[in-house]
């Protein structure tokens, strides 16, 4: 590699599973490695299972300079051969001259916030991974690449991560690799009139509700399952959190709308419950304010999304 090639430096900002994943597949590289300059990070709030000291435990295996976000010299990122990486990044970074974002949608659909979750909930038959640079409203940007990969349905939040998770680094090497020996990208222009916009999500956003069709319950159930916090509802007025269920065939209930929600009969000794379409049977309920598991649920149980009274 000539001399220009070694100016090349990459900073990477990273956080969740995804983050992780790809960071210890390009550290292992060592060609790409020693391109490496920063690893920033910061610990992620409201999961089950923050990889933040797993990202700083990787910086210190491989001897990668580690930075707490707010201890970052950002100024550093205004260099000409200075390139920076976004994964499962939260925050906007308006001052690096070389920013590309890794975004896990297949963009221009689902640009926002946690697309995975909200792909999984829609019934999505695809799901993957889009690098684009970054632009001054979200995730506009020109798409430098993309891949995809065909689901099937249950998923788990937890199997869809590892579907991607290589995804995201092959991306990213092939990106590292381009720019390292000057290879120009093949940009490609959104198309504005499909693009569609992913919220962000907090803790109202885990709450069941119970209208929906069993089939959606199911797929938000595995959707915000592990390592989010998992789905909740109020059982009778305690707060529990639904980590497993499975949809039961259906049948006729009298004036179905005012008995969402309630348990029609047991399947063994899991509580099966009325929604708006369909039965769904709860197989892993948990106390939310110890995480106990829950069993021996009363007959005459209500399950809501909001507490009464």
């Amino acid at each position: 590699m000539n001399k220009e090639n070694n100016k090349k430096e990459f900073v990477f900002f990273c956080m969740t599973y995804k983050g992780y994943e790809t960071l210890n597949y390009i550290l292992s590289k060592e060609k790409i490695r020693r391109y490496i300059r920063y690893v920033i990070s910061e610990e992620e709030k409201g999961v089950q299972k923050d990889y933040y000291e797993d990202i700083k435990s990787l910086c210190e295996k491989y001897k990668i300079e580690f930075v707490y976000k707010n201890k970052f010299d950002y100024s550093y990122l205004k260099k000409d051969n200075v390139f920076s990486f976004c994964i499962g990044w939260k925050w906007i970074i308006r001052e690096a001259s070389n920013l590309i974002v890794i975004h896990d949608s297949i963009l221009p659909k689902y640009r926002g916030f946690v697309p995975l979750v909200n792909m999984l909930i829609n019934n999505e038959s695809k799901i993957g991974v889009t690098a684009i640079k970054a632009s001054e409203e979200m995730d506009k940007g020109p798409i430098i690449m993309q891949k995809e990969v065909n689901i099937t349905y249950p998923i788990k939040i937890a199997e869809a991560l590892k579907l991607i998770a290589p995804i995201y680094s092959q991306i990213v090497e092939e990106i590292i690799c381009k720019i390292i020996n000057d290879i120009p990208f093949d940009l490609l222009e959104q198309d504005e009139k499909q693009a569609s916009y992913s919220m962000w999500r907090d803790e109202l956003d885990y709450f069941i509700d119970f209208q929906w069709d069993a089939l959606k319950i199911k797929r938000f159930i595995d959707a915000v399952g592990f390592p989010y916090k998992g789905s909740c509802c109020y059982m009778n007025e305690k707060l529990v959190r639904i980590l497993d269920a499975y949809v039961v065939e259906d049948v006729a209930i009298e004036d179905r709308e005012s008995h969402v929600g309630k348990v029609i009969f047991f399947r063994n000794g899991n509580p099966v419950v009325v929604c708006g379409r369909r039965l769904i049977c709860f197989t892993d309920i948990i106390d939310d304010s110890n995480g106990e598991k829950i069993e021996g649920i009363p007959f005459k149980t209500r399950f809501t999304r909001f507490k009464r009274g």
